[in-house]
């Protein structure tokens, strides 16, 4: 389990396809203190750490994965946006993220909102239903406030910080972004889903 709350941005090191994807991702994270077996949110999906080096990390990432993520774009030199499970004693400063991505949605745009910035992305029409305006998304790992929703897309507001210490900065029009919607909004979705059944 996850909080939205990117702690590093890492690089891809290395591609290696196969019958699963290997990447090696450089961190600055005290690999010391990640067992291997640990898992890391890599860009919002949650990964197993299978080996370490000094300053980097490797996982492997199944055919289902590629299908339903970004990481099939991944090459040497993209920034991963990193975090490390919660733990128990930790403040929960985003919100419930699970690092199970539910689709791949684009950047629509991008406009400067005094120093903020206010990006627009569209998301898979089946997972509109789930996103709703003041609710929660983690869009790459990072979580987000949903600002206003309408058709297929949703509108969210950057922060400085956020854009400096995420891969934010870096995102442009056409870009695709890993999405997970809210685990309360699914809960509920299924919940009512049993009730009309």
């Amino acid at each position: 389990m996850f909080t939205g709350i990117i702690t590093d941005v890492g690089a891809v090191r290395a591609v290696v396809p196969g019958g699963v994807t290997r990447y090696e991702i450089e961190t600055a994270y005290d690999l010391a203190s990640i067992a291997i077996g640990a898992s890391i949110a890599c860009s919002g999906a949650c990964h197993t750490v299978v080996e370490k080096g000094a300053g980097w990390f490797a996982v492997e990432s199944s055919a289902e994965t590629l299908s339903k993520t970004t990481l099939g774009n991944w090459q040497v030199g993209t920034p991963v946006n990193l975090e490390r499970p919660l733990k128990a004693s930790d403040e929960l400063g985003g919100h419930m993220v699970s690092g199970h991505v539910d689709g791949v949605g684009e950047v629509m745009s991008i406009e400067a909102d005094g120093d903020s910035k206010r990006f627009s992305f569209a998301a898979p029409a089946g997972m509109m239903r789930f996103i709703a305006p003041k609710g929660s998304v983690a869009v790459d790992g990072v979580s987000l406030t949903v600002n206003e929703v309408e058709g297929d897309r949703f509108g969210v507001n950057i922060i400085p910080h956020t854009e400096a210490n995420t891969t934010f900065g870096r995102l442009q029009p056409g870009d695709p972004v890993n999405l997970e919607i809210d685990l309360v909004a699914r809960y509920v979705a299924r919940l009512l889903e049993k009730d009309n059944a």
